[in-house]
């Protein structure tokens, strides 16, 4: 790749048209270029270090004028020989309620601003961050993981902003999920830690601790006490509960109620369970057969009872903040939940001969053409879904 675009490292022979680009990488590196003085921006894109894999590279100039267009020649922007460029990758960017962290996964360091309380200010904890692997945020905390499994936390206490009193426990986490208000750490060992707001499903005690006789909110082929949140997978999130899927398929729930933390009324149905979508009040279930069990509020996704029928050989869903949409093996979108955000997709499943469609690309079509889908994306409110021949049909 190196000599693909025309730059190689300081040790390499200096030809006259060639100079010397030093440039300071999120981790705290510095690693100098020879460059050709027609390089562009982008070339730089090309080289990004191996301790950032994820994200793009944009280069800042001593004097802080950012090199955005690809494009642009490194001479028409300014740079010369021997000058040093600060290389900041923008792809990670968790945001709570008044405060937002840029970093870079392996580096050193992470960029916060916004409110202080709730994250917006991590002096405190910045010399702590080594070589941060993950970050996840509540609606006013930050957790991040760092290479030694270690987690360390920032922001509103009551949020997961204060993790002291499981920090004995935080250690070789593998991953953290989060709702609004607390976080969920898995273990390499299968086990997990929970900490923040209660009710937002920082107290998983119930689940934790054996309960002779007491069902557990985790159901199978057989009644199973409470203490199963062990063997754990894969953990999924509404605004205040969680879901984790265990090895065996079973699924453990906990925090509130309203938002899915009770999934007693499915605890039939909860088997074999291969993936976890959720709304903000509701979760969804794909079982190995391709059904879907959904349980938390019916307004926001949680009552399918409408399309059950319907749900049969779905093969992935997606979701809004209020609605969820499937993808069946046949390409073809069921949704449910509330229609202001998504949950009703009927103007883009039915023909409407001479009414356009918003589905776009090199001809007009016709509402009725959300089938072949092959992906889907969601905002907020809405959803996208690309087809098999490249348009795309919003709803």
């Amino acid at each position: 790749l190196v000599q693909d675009v025309g730059l190689c490292s300081h040790e390499h022979f200096l030809c006259p048209c060639m100079f010397q680009v030093s440039v300071g990488l999120p981790s705290g590196r510095s690693e100098e270029f020879s460059i050709p003085q027609s390089s562009k921006v982008g070339d730089f894109q090309i080289l990004a270090p191996k301790s950032c894999p994820v994200g793009f590279l944009r280069l800042v100039t001593a004097e802080g004028r950012q090199l955005v267009d690809p494009t642009e020649s490194l001479q028409w922007c300014g740079v010369q020989n021997g000058d040093h460029l600060t290389a900041i990758v923008l792809e990670a960017k968790p945001q709570v309620e008044e405060a937002f962290a840029l970093w870079c996964y392996g580096g050193d360091k992470i960029l916060t601003w916004g409110n202080p309380e709730f994250g917006g200010d991590n002096s405190q904890v910045q010399d702590q961050l080594r070589r941060v692997q993950q970050l996840q945020a509540t609606g006013r905390a930050f957790a991040a993981i760092l290479a030694d499994g270690s987690v360390i936390t920032w922001g509103h206490p009551g949020y997961g902003g204060d993790s002291s009193k499981v920090r004995d426990k935080l250690g070789k986490v593998r991953q953290i999920q989060a709702t609004s208000g607390a976080f969920a750490a898995i273990l390499t060992d299968g086990s997990v830690v929970t900490w923040g707001d209660p009710i937002c499903g920082g107290d998983s005690s119930d689940v934790q601790h054996r309960h002779v006789g007491i069902p557990a909110l985790c159901f199978g082929h057989r009644p199973m006490d409470r203490g199963q949140l062990s063997g754990v997978q894969q953990i999924q999130a509404t605004g205040r509960a969680f879901a984790a899927i265990l090895a065996d398929g079973h699924v453990v729930t906990w925090g509130s109620e309203s938002c899915g933390g009770d999934s007693s009324e499915v605890r039939v149905e909860l088997r074999t369970v291969q993936q976890i979508q959720a709304t903000g009040h509701a979760f969804a279930a794909i079982l190995a057969n391709g059904s879907v069990v959904t349980w938390g509020h019916p307004a926001y996704g949680g009552d399918s009872s409408k399309v059950r029928d319907k749900l049969g050989k779905v093969r992935q869903i997606q979701a809004t903040s209020g609605a969820f949409a499937a993808i069946l093996t046949d390409g073809s979108v069921v949704t449910w939940g509330d229609p202001i955000c998504g949950g009703d997709s009927s103007d883009v499943q039915h023909r409407h001969v001479g009414i356009p469609a918003l589905c776009f690309g090199h001809r007009p079509m016709d509402r009725g053409q959300l089938s072949g889908v092959q992906q889907i994306q969601a905002t907020g409110r809405a959803f996208a879904a690309i087809l098999s021949d490249g348009h795309v049909v919003t709803w």
